[in-house]
């Protein structure tokens, strides 16, 4: 349905389905220890799936938000965190919370889910995936989540744009998550996860407008150019994007959940990625797996889904999703990282 973006043939690509765990634990919040700011409902019911930013000596934490488990609906909340608790293991106390995106439109009425936090030009954007008008129709099973990017102003953050397929391909499309954009040299791209028709899930990298940053009212985009960047293992269902990348050197790190075929486990693997959005690596294994209880059990068994990820020197900062349970923060040692990537580059 895609031009492939890696030319190397799938059974080319060396990837096993096992585990060498390099993601060091370093903190979990849970809901009772978050506190909402200017809402009735002082702790939310869950907390999960967050991104992160590194603003100074704070780490500002953008967690999924759950009030209630009548429609599951999300919203976006706002935790600022010293970065000494982060790395010092003291994240056991309590944190005020504010509600900063929340559902206000027909794209995101049922739920403003997994936010992608990150800066373009210096401005700073999130993409979520918005649960739209029709999740709960089941007469319409088309476009059902779409990604919403909102920029943050003075005032707050304003929603900016949806993005869509164009419109002769749309009746195609189930639903499109895991997105974020990326300032590339060929442009700005979408990186998002199209669920379509055929009932498979397809890992794409999309072009977008530049002029999406300057729109002064909420808007609908048409992607272009749609390409797959990466096709599934046979032991694995789908792939997912995580956090938006890392620039290393020249290339982007980038890192991705994988849903196992059989036990349907959430487990994370690595590429990287060069300016013509090629693969030009992908760790030879997975890099994590849910092992600790909290990741194991929860509302979503044995899941770990990073949506944040952050260079702190020698370090890259994790925030992920336990068991749709509560938020980690983990560690990965860069220099193993990128040895195992050296490992099984992609010629």
């Amino acid at each position: 349905m895609f031009d492939l973006i890696c030319k190397l043939p799938k059974d080319k690509i060396c990837r096993e389905p096992k585990t060498r765990d390099i993601v060091k634990r370093i903190g979990v919040i849970t809901a009772d220890r978050v506190h909402l700011k200017k809402y009735p409902v002082d702790t939310p019911v869950t907390v999960f799936n967050p991104s992160l930013i590194l603003d100074g000596g704070e780490i500002t934490i953008y967690g999924r938000i759950v009030l209630g488990y009548f429609t599951y609906a999300s919203a976006v909340a706002e935790i600022i965190l010293p970065v000494r608790d982060v790395f010092n293991n003291t994240l056991s106390g309590h944190y005020t919370a504010e509600i900063t995106v929340f559902p206000d439109n027909k794209f995101d009425l049922w739920g403003v889910e997994d936010p992608r936090v990150y800066e373009i030009n210096g401005r700073r954007l999130m993409t979520y995936c918005g649960r739209t008008v029709n999740y709960f129709d089941p007469s319409i099973r088309t476009e059902r989540t779409l990604p919403v990017t909102v920029i943050l102003e003075k005032d707050g953050w304003r929603k900016l744009c949806v993005f869509r397929l164009p419109p002769e391909t749309r009746g195609f499309v189930i639903s499109d998550k895991d997105a974020f954009l990326v300032e590339t040299k060929k442009g700005i791209k979408l990186f998002h996860r199209l669920h379509m028709k055929d009932e498979n899930f397809y890992l794409v990298v999309s072009d977008v407008p530049e002029s999406l940053l300057e729109a002064e009212k909420f808007t609908e985009i048409s992607v272009s150019n749609t390409a797959l960047a990466l096709e599934p293992a046979e032991f694995e269902d789908k792939l997912g994007w995580g956090p938006p990348p890392v620039k290393i050197d020249k290339e982007y790190l980038l890192i991705l959940h994988s849903v196992d075929r059989e036990m349907k486990s959430y487990r994370v693997f690595s590429i990287l990625m060069n300016d013509e959005m090629e693969v030009t690596a992908i760790t030879p294994h997975y890099i994590m797996e849910p092992k600790e209880i909290y990741e194991i059990y929860g509302d979503r068994p044995f899941t770990v889904f990073p949506c944040g990820a952050q260079l702190v020197d020698d370090k890259l900062l994790i925030s992920y999703g336990a068991a749709d349970s509560a938020i980690g923060l983990g560690e990965i040692d860069v220099s193993e990282l990128m040895a195992i990537l050296d490992s099984n580059r992609v010629e």
